[in-house]
């Protein structure tokens, strides 16, 4: 799918017989950073449907895999053209510092572009330099007009 001037690291596209790999990094992903998470099995279903569903793109690099970008489209309100989430992006420890997240966010713009998107967003921890780094070389900004954009959530039990 893509190539990265950074070692010429090819990134593909998962497909539903991916969900076990997409799912064990996932939930590597959120074990690294104390966050609860699904076991595998339970998450490699989940992946699956978002996968077969057609409004979810994951994009995997590595042999491992060794890393993933998760993306979401939806049709956004004030344009004809989708609307991409960045849900997730993960390279596992002992890869990282290497290009691949440069090659997973390169295929990710890439792919947005393809499908039709005309802006993407995504969130981070204000303690997560490394993610900030990256995204902020790709474009991505946390201002806008000089105020600072805010994400919120709330869980709905």
């Amino acid at each position: 799918m893509n190539t990265s001037g950074n070692g010429n690291l090819a990134v593909r596209r998962a497909d539903s017989g991916d969900a076990h790999a997409v799912a064990r990094l996932l939930y590597d992903f959120n074990r690294e950073f104390d966050q609860p998470t699904p076991v595998a099995s339970v998450l490699a279903k989940r992946v699956r449907r978002l996968i077969e569903a057609g409004d979810t793109t994951v994009l995997l690099v590595g042999s491992g895999p060794d890393g993933l970008v998760m993306l979401r489209y939806r049709p956004a309100i004030w344009t004809e053209a989708l609307e991409c989430w960045l849900a997730e992006l993960y390279v596992i420890p002992p890869r990282r510092r290497r290009g691949l997240g440069r090659a997973l966010m390169e295929a990710a713009i890439a792919d947005a572009r393809q499908r039709g998107a005309d802006r993407m967003e995504l969130a981070t921890s204000d303690d997560d330099a490394a993610a900030r780094a990256l995204y902020e070389k790709f474009g991505f900004t946390n201002e806008a007009d000089g105020s600072v954009n805010y994400f919120y959530e709330r869980e709905l039990p």
